[in-house]
């Protein structure tokens, strides 16, 4: 398990000549708090900056990976509360950001593939946004926040916006060329010498900004979401961000083999990846080109680090920056090789553990929580933050107490499901059922993993007698949460 060690005063990460290079993380919370009697702990009501990043795991300096240039991931942890122990409910893209805006848990129904509208899924549940435009609140979208640009069209003052170069990720000619349909795309990464400002995510970025002074003259609060698509495939930024990550350093997982006495229902042929030019249909990618994507994400990491930080510093420039709430979430986690596998679309810790930071006046920073927590828990928080009534529907809990308390009591074990599959994960344990692809009718295989012991998830105990008591007890914790 990564851990952070960051406290106040601690190092940024950010060695010499990188300086010029900011970073923030997938969950990041600014706020004024509320007091006992719920009235605002700020004399106004907070405004809200709601930062989505694609395909974003922990992979920062302040979770512990000390290689990363994340200044701005570890400014932010300096500054608050980091969740160390913080999971998506499910590791795809469309479905997890309709699980984050709805507040509910996916089902083998609902919240199932990247292609998920929530209004179709969910249609008589108020979303995140909506709530808070019904409470005055002036609501923007930029970028990729819902995977689909026009879902949940009622819940935006404004209709949202994506740049017109979204669809076009690589910079140099030769390889757009190459991409020539949805099951045949370019290559897989590309580190070009160009300037930032031609790559949508900058271009999200600018627009953010222009909005951020534009709403700051409004005489209401704003909810303010920003997507950025790196560092999803393909992993393209300019070539100064990957040389932060000389190919010569860098590492490959330890345990690049499928779990030992793990059932093959559990096995993922990582067909995302698959698609692009110059990765295999079938078997392992080179050692080569392994090293190459795994130093494209942790470019391409970097890039969107500086993007953050341009926001935050603009927050600042402003004097909005105490009293504005920051979520920044990364909607699942990715595998790099773990396990053999690339993507995400699965139970394991690496696919489903994301990144939260929680800033907030009157918060201590420099704290780290290890309490579980999951993403439906976003959408309370915020309520709870703001002093909005949380609706009925509202399947997760406020993270507030943690806030205060690091160590308080919030939950015993959280929910993750993909495809055929469901899981729980507890303080110590990792459990998995496999059914058939929408997660009904029998179950064809289980997955138990003693973290404690084996935190890479490398040894199936499911069939070990010694773990029996412990099978039988997380079983009846997932069917209590699936009955729900």
């Amino acid at each position: 398990m990564i851990s952070c060690s960051t406290g106040k005063g601690g190092r940024g990460g950010c060695g010499v000549g990188r300086s010029y290079f900011l970073v923030l993380a997938p969950l990041l919370i600014v706020s004024g708090f509320c007091g006992p009697t719920g009235s605002l702990w700020a004399s106004e009501r907070p405004n809200v900056l709601f930062i989505g990043v694609d395909d974003l795991r922990p992979e920062m300096n302040c979770y512990g990976v000390r290689n990363m240039v994340t200044p701005n991931f570890d400014r932010l942890a300096r500054r608050g509360v980091l969740f160390d122990r913080a999971y998506c409910n499910i590791a795809v893209c469309g479905a997890s950001r309709a699980s984050i805006m709805k507040g509910i848990r996916p089902t083998p129904t609902r919240f199932t593939s990247y292609k998920t509208w929530a209004m179709k899924d969910a249609p008589d549940v108020p979303s995140l946004p909506l709530v808070f435009k019904q409470h005055g609140y002036h609501t923007v979208s930029n970028g990729k926040v819902y995977h689909n640009r026009t879902d949940d069209p009622d819940a935006w003052s404004e209709p949202p916006w994506r740049p017109k170069t979204s669809s076009i990720w690589w910079a140099l000619p030769e390889n757009r060329k190459l991409a020539t349909g949805f099951r045949q795309r370019g290559p897989a990464y590309e580190a070009a010498d160009r300037p930032d400002e031609i790559y949508p995510d900058h271009q999200i970025c600018n627009k953010t900004l222009a909005d951020l002074r534009r709403l700051a003259k409004l005489d209401q609060p704003f909810f303010l979401a920003c997507g950025f698509y790196r560092p999803h495939l393909p992993f393209v930024a300019p070539k100064r961000y990957w040389d932060l990550y000389p190919e010569e350093e860098v590492k490959l997982p330890d345990n690049m083999f499928f779990p030992r006495d793990l059932p093959q229902v559990f096995n993922y042929t990582w067909g995302e990846l698959r698609a692009y030019h110059g990765i295999p249909k079938r078997g392992p990618v080179s050692e080569k080109t392994a090293r190459q994507l795994i130093r494209g994400y942790h470019a391409c990491v970097s890039f969107i680090d500086r993007q953050i930080g341009r926001l935050l510093d603009e927050l600042e420039r402003l004097g909005l920056d105490d009293n504005t709430i920051i979520v920044l979430w990364g909607d699942h986690g990715w595998q790099l090789g773990e396990h053999g596998f690339w993507c995400k679309h699965t139970n394991f810790e690496v696919a489903t553990r994301v990144p939260l930071i929680v800033v907030a006046p009157g918060v201590d920073g420099g704290r780290v929580c290890r309490r579980l927590v999951e993403y439906i828990d976003i959408y309370p928080t915020l309520c709870d933050l703001v002093g909005l009534p949380q609706p009925r529907h509202l399947q997760g809990k406020s993270l507030r107490p943690l806030l205060t308390n690091v160590v308080a009591t919030h939950k015993d074990a959280i929910f993750t499901r993909f495809g055929g599959g469901d899981a729980v994960r507890t303080d110590r344990y990792r459990y998995m059922e496999m059914r058939a692809k929408k997660g009904l009718g029998p179950v064809r295989g289980v997955g138990l993993f003693d973290l404690e012991r084996d935190p890479q998830e490398n040894q199936n105990v499911a069939e070990k007698p010694s773990y029996g008591k412990v099978r039988a007890r997380l079983t009846n914790t997932l069917r209590g949460i699936l009955s729900r």
